[in-house]
């Protein structure tokens, strides 16, 4: 990130999960550059410290809360924290989420309630908490970070896909239930992005391969255009989008 810090979303506050790598990580470099003031959350204290560096030294705004987002607890103590260092939340990035490949009859429910707890009851906690901060502002904006499993699957994925199709059912609901406050709730579905937690599969080139031929524009997702997605989504100009989900996928659910 460089240059100087332009003013779409200036005088706004994020709190964004899953902040401290990839995708969450890419978000939170984006609307900092936009000149929001930014509360990077996750369980990772070293890399959101990493972040928040990175982002303070390109001018922008940025604050660590390390948290467990699955913990009641955790997720009020982070409420507290957050509000006492920024005063204010206009923005919600639910990104913290898991994945894990197993056949059905291997699972355990230890799995499926791992899988849930981090990637459903997160983002409920973390809008049960934030959202009375942006009611009577008549401005809100929530994105949950759904996945191209909302809309299909793949084998050994029923944890995954199950956990994503509910956050995208929730989704729908706040943006009716949130509509009448001008607070919008939308998703972003990922395809394949060139991430940490991708490496391993575009670095074997059999997997590589199989996972190019699903995308017609052949290439993985940079992180980058999850971050000019989600700006744009958070920003004045797309007030009038909510109880949507936005494929970026290359293409892969058009087959």
């Amino acid at each position: 990130m460089s240059g100087p810090i332009r003013a779409k979303l200036t005088g706004k506050v994020a709190v964004i999960t899953g902040a401290s790598k990839g995708l969450g990580e890419a978000m939170a470099r984006a609307l900092a550059a936009e000149g929001a003031g930014v509360a990077l959350v996750s369980r990772d204290p070293e890399q959101l410290n990493r972040v928040a560096a990175a982002i303070v030294a390109a001018g922008g705004e940025a604050d660590v809360f390390p948290t467990d987002v699955a913990s009641e607890e955790g997720v009020r103590h982070a409420e507290r924290e957050i509000l006492a260092r920024f005063g204010k939340v206009n923005i919600l990035i639910n990104n913290a989420g898991i994945n894990l490949r197993k056949p059905i009859i291997d699972l355990t429910l230890g799995d499926w309630h791992r899988v849930m707890d981090t990637n459903v009851t997160s983002a409920f906690l973390m809008c049960r908490a934030f959202i009375p901060y942006m009611k009577g502002a008549g401005y809100g904006r929530i994105l949950n970070m759904t996945s191209i499993m909302s809309w299909v699957s793949l084998p050994e994925r029923t944890l995954y896909s199950a956990s994503k199709a509910a956050l995208l059912g929730m989704t729908r609901a706040l943006a009716l239930e949130l509509a009448p406050d001008g607070i919008t709730a939308n998703g972003i579905s990922p395809g394949p992005f060139a991430t940490d937690l991708t490496r391993p599969l575009m670095e074997n080139p059999q997997l590589h391969a199989q996972f190019l031929a699903n995308i017609p524009l052949a290439r993985w997702g940079k992180p980058e255009e999850i971050g000019h997605l989600a700006v744009y989504l958070c920003s004045e100009e797309a007030g009038f989008i909510t109880g949507t989900d936005i494929l970026i996928d290359g293409g892969w659910t058009a087959r």
